[in-house]
């Protein structure tokens, strides 16, 4: 196998995010290991490491926040079913005093 062999210099390559992801995602798909990921696409174990470090990163709390939402949408449902009831009892409160209003 050919070993890559990283530009000399300061000469640093853009990579947009979809490629990114790609390379990411052929890395999580574990047929290959990261260094030959890395490899045939010609950039550095070190660079594409880090891309797959920042994505586990954001995936966790991209978890997290999901589970918040989860949370808060329970809390609103419990919170919203006591407001119904509470709604109910002063209808029926309302209607029980008109009639004894009415009545004297």
């Amino acid at each position: 196998m050919e070993e890559f062999d990283p530009p000399k210099g300061n000469v640093r390559k853009r990579h947009d995010e979809q490629f990114k992801r790609d390379a990411v995602r052929l890395v999580e798909l574990g047929n290959r290991s990261l260094r030959q990921v890395a490899l045939d696409l010609g950039i550095s174990r070190g660079t594409l490491n880090n891309w797959v470090y920042a994505a586990k990163k954001e995936s966790k709390a991209s978890t997290r926040a999901d589970g918040d939402l989860v949370e808060e949408n329970l809390r609103l449902r419990k919170e919203n079913e006591q407001l119904k009831m509470e709604r109910e009892i002063l209808k029926r409160f309302s209607a029980f005093w008109v009639k004894e209003t009415e009545g004297n």
